[in-house]
Order: structure tokens, then C-alpha cells, then sequence
């Protein structure tokens, strides 16, 4: 399957957090977040493993006790069910994350 991102939509576009799924199949989904300086992703979990990946901008995010600053081009693994946050250090910051399982409840 292709995904022309022009076609995607925005799942999420609000208080200074826009999220686009940007594909998904099988076990995977792929998304997009952009975020303005200071926008959170507050603490959560989830039954999801996470890869992550900067393309832009920078994050300070904590995963379980550990956290620390990342910069474009550095990632990140989420387990599954583990508590994590993060929040955008710069404007116009993205963050590119992977799931597996799909994220059913971002399809919603």
C-alpha cells in the first residue's frame, strides 16, 4: 500500500499539537506529531511498543525513571505498558513514532 501524505488529514490539531497518521498495515502504524515549543505529550502508557525518531526540533522526554534531551536525527524505544512524556523544546518540532500493535483508538 501507498500513502501520499498530502492525503492524510490530521487526527489531532489543537493547543499547539497537530498528530497525522501517516500510514498503517498489518502490525505497524506510522505517525507524525508536530508540536509548538512547550507542547506535551503528558505521562501515559500503553500496550503498544513505540519507536520514535526526531526529524525536526527537539524533545526532553522520559521513558519509565530515565530521561533525557534528544535532537534531530536521535530515537527512542517505548515498551510496551511503561510510562513515558515528552515535551517539545523548540518550536515547530516533530517526532516521527512507529506502534505495534496499530493504534486502534487513533482511528477513532
Amino acid at each position: 500500500m501507498f500513502y501520499r501524505r498530502e492525503e492524510q488529514k490530521p487526527r489531532i490539531d489543537k493547543d499547539g499539537f497537530r498528530q497525522t497518521v501517516l500510514a498503517r498495515g498489518g502490525n505497524m502504524m506510522l505517525t507524525e506529531g508536530e508540536f509548538r515549543k512547550g507542547g506535551l505529550a503528558p505521562i501515559h502508557n500503553h500496550p503498544h511498543e513505540q519507536i520514535a525518531y526526531v526529524s525536526r526540533g527537539s524533545f526532553r522526554f522520559r521513558i519509565g525513571e530515565e530521561e533525557m534531551e534528544i535532537h534531530e536525527g536521535d530515537s527512542l524505544f517505548v515498551p510496551a505498558n511503561v510510562e513515558h512524556d515528552c515535551e517539545a523544546l523548540e518550536d515547530g518540532s516533530v517526532i516521527i513514532d512507529i506502534f505495534s500493535p496499530q493504534r486502534n483508538d487513533f482511528l477513532k
